[in-house]
């Protein structure tokens, strides 16, 4: 097998092509110098040295392997390299992975704050949207260090409770949409039972809040009317605005008031949980521990605690 301390002796003595300045520039002996290249050009079978007069030099095969051990070293020194980082708290990768909802205000926010502290400031993220499902399953193949998600409780047939930790940390109000000349936009108070007849834009199957919606509708035994089924909030907006028919969809705080009519549902208590979700029995860098921490605080802090959706 390959000794890698071997490769390192080779790199140098092919740099000095001078056995004794190489050994004393490895901190080794000249015996051990000329076992490790003997060892060398015995497992690869070729010749790498060759004598020049007291010196010595590559071989034309020599110098064909220094280029490629070259390169090798230093893709190793580079990878020592990023190990360093990640494993400093202070200047470590973190891969995020959020519902499209979030991108409009939690995410924004979790980051701006998280980032503001001088210890935290030169820790990087790497971001990418999906659906609860996606994210799950992306979550499970290590493409993600944290998720931030509805919670999913089967994947591929698994149980997630098996796979991930879930850690409750803000809730959303599920609100009604509809299109701005819609005889509901005018109505003063919005019950459950308005919608009984009217056609529904609906989160697709793969959606964490598909279930949810499914919820809400049933405490009044609504059999909803579904026209289309879509994965993301503002592709529903897009429809509703288009007449195309109404939606039940988190709260959008920032959506344009002229899109659609966001109105409150007097008679819904089922509210929207949103997680943080890491794989169980996972080893975490320094800087994801200090996120994922500060999200339960900051969570904690000002939305659980006050009793605040977003």
């Amino acid at each position: 097998m390959m000794n890698l301390r071997h490769l390192v002796f080779f790199k140098e003595l092919a740099r000095t092509q001078h056995m004794s300045q190489a050994a004393e520039n490895l901190g080794i002996s000249q015996p051990s110098l000329s076992y490790a290249i003997k060892k060398l050009e015995e497992e690869l079978q070729v010749p790498l040295f060759e004598p020049d007069g007291r010196n010595i030099r590559l071989t034309n095969l020599g110098e064909t392997y220094l280029k490629y051990v070259t390169v090798a070293l230093n893709n190793l020194d580079e990878g020592d390299e990023l190990l360093s980082q990640l494993i400093n708290p202070n200047t470590g990768h973190i891969n995020l992975g959020f519902t499209y909802t979030l991108g409009q205000r939690l995410v924004p926010e979790l980051i701006q704050n998280f980032s503001a502290q001088s210890q935290n400031q030169k820790i990087t993220f790497s971001l990418g949207q999906s659906n609860s499902q996606d994210l799950l399953d992306e979550l499970n193949n290590e493409k993600y260090d944290l998720v931030l998600a509805s919670q999913v409780t089967q994947l591929h047939d698994q149980d997630t409770e098996r796979l991930f930790s879930f850690y409750p940390i803000v809730q959303q109000e599920i609100v009604v949409a509809i299109p701005n000349q819609h005889p509901l936009a005018q109505k003063p108070h919005i019950y459950l039972n308005d919608l009984k007849d009217e056609p529904l834009i609906m989160f697709s199957q793969n959606s964490g809040l598909r279930p949810l919606i499914d919820k809400i509708l049933a405490q009044k035994r609504i059999r909803p009317h579904i026209k289309f089924q879509v994965e993301e909030d503002y592709t529903m907006v897009g429809f509703v605005q288009r007449g195309l028919g109404i939606a039940l969809i988190p709260n959008l705080p920032q959506l344009d008031p002229s899109a659609v009519t966001l109105r409150h549902l007097e008679d819904n208590q089922l509210e929207h949980e949103l997680y943080l979700i890491s794989r169980q029995n996972n080893f975490m860098t320094p800087s994801v521990q200090r996120f994922q921490e500060f999200v339960r605080q900051y969570c904690w802090q000002h939305f659980t605690q006050p009793q605040q959706l977003i």
